[in-house]
């Protein structure tokens, strides 16, 4: 399997390809006009581009199937190379809005879901990913090759900002190499320019990777999939909490470096007659107590041969009001593309399970 050219910086390839103006030139087709293949990058000389295609590929993945959500959310399976897939989704945060003379006065806000892995270690119960076990990491270029592929889709100009989550499959603290070397990618200047504070790395909580990442100081933010309030509940739900435990995870957040604007997410999926109760709100309250922290309420997503039950809209906001009343900032996410195979993993699954 061949490199991506989307694996390298620029210093990288100024390493590997000479004279160096011809990287700021291929730089330039990749990022800034979604290009393909060595055919589309019209100022390289052939030679050149027969000697590249040698060595590497433009594009280690391709598009397998998508679907698309009456909100505008669209989910993707993604084919790498090796035949193997994973899923990345499109979603649109916010409408473009208009003045009085419909002239556009703010545009549309989108957020990447992307994977970090084809498949995951972790083996969460509520997760459909967890079903089919862990293939193997993505390469750095494989993770970057997600963004790039969704904004030429939806025709997303290079320019255009655009947030990225490592919320997909995988546990992307468990390829923290390939993870933070793709963050650095998105950072370039003269490629996508997306900065660390658009970028969050959502972790199920490997502790001791917690500590690594905030040692890197990328300026990402990072979110913590909780879940649960004791390590009874949340070791049935992520059985990796024997080895990290909640309380191991919330001391390595205390030490993680956080923007003094900025606050870490909690995550908590909430599961009907699991942990919607008020018991369980008031026991988050008191974990929180000493952390800068904002906790995003998810309903959970159910999907075929899952026991657990999606929470009713009453108890989702008596949950958040009790943490408002507390003293907690929290929001309610707003499930996206609900009507289609929206929950991590079922994209792949269905269109798998078809074959």
């Amino acid at each position: 399997m061949k490199p991506s050219l989307l694996d390298f910086t620029q210093k990288e390839l100024m390493e590997q390809i000479k004279p160096s103006f011809r990287v700021k030139q291929i730089y330039g087709w990749l990022y800034h006009h979604y290009a393909q293949d060595f055919d589309a990058m019209k100022n390289i000389p052939k030679a050149m581009k027969e000697e590249l295609s040698q060595n590497f590929v433009v594009n280690p993945l391709r598009i397998k199937n998508k679907e698309e959500s009456t909100d505008g959310t669209i989910k993707y399976l993604l084919e790498l190379q090796d035949g193997k897939t994973m899923e990345a989704v499109w979603l649109k945060m916010k409408d473009t809005q208009h003045d009085t003379n419909g002239i556009v006065i703010q545009e549309a806000k989108y957020t990447i879901c992307v994977s970090t892995q084809v498949g995951c270690k972790v083996g969460c119960t509520f997760c459909l990913t967890a079903k089919g076990g862990f293939t193997r990491d993505l390469t750095a270029g494989e993770i970057v090759a997600q963004v790039v592929a969704l904004k030429r889709d939806n025709d997303h100009k290079h320019n255009r900002k655009i947030n990225i989550v490592y919320m997909g499959m995988g546990e992307p603290l468990d390829n923290l190499d390939n993870l933070a070397k793709a963050i650095e990618i998105f950072k370039e200047e003269e490629g996508l320019c997306i900065g660390g504070k658009r970028q969050t790395v959502s972790t199920s909580g490997l502790s001791n990777k917690i500590d690594k990442l905030g040692a890197m100081d990328l300026g990402v933010h990072i979110a913590i999939s909780l879940h649960a309030v004791d390590d009874k509940l949340r070791t049935e739900l992520i059985p990796m909490n024997k080895a990290h435990n909640i309380s191991s995870i919330i001391e390595a957040v205390k030490r993680f470096p956080i923007d003094t604007r900025k606050r870490v997410m909690f995550e908590y999926l909430v599961i009907k007659d699991k942990n919607d109760d008020l018991g369980s709100a008031k026991k988050l309250v008191k974990l929180l107590t000493d952390i800068k922290a904002k906790v995003n309420l998810i309903y959970f997503n159910p999907y075929p041969g899952t026991e657990y039950k999606r929470p009713t809209r009453a108890d989702m906001v008596s949950f958040q009001e009790y943490l408002i009343n507390h003293g907690l900032l929290c929001t309610i996410r707003d499930s996206k593309g609900i009507d289609i195979s929206a929950a991590c993993g079922q994209l792949k699954e269905k269109t798998e399970g078809e074959l």
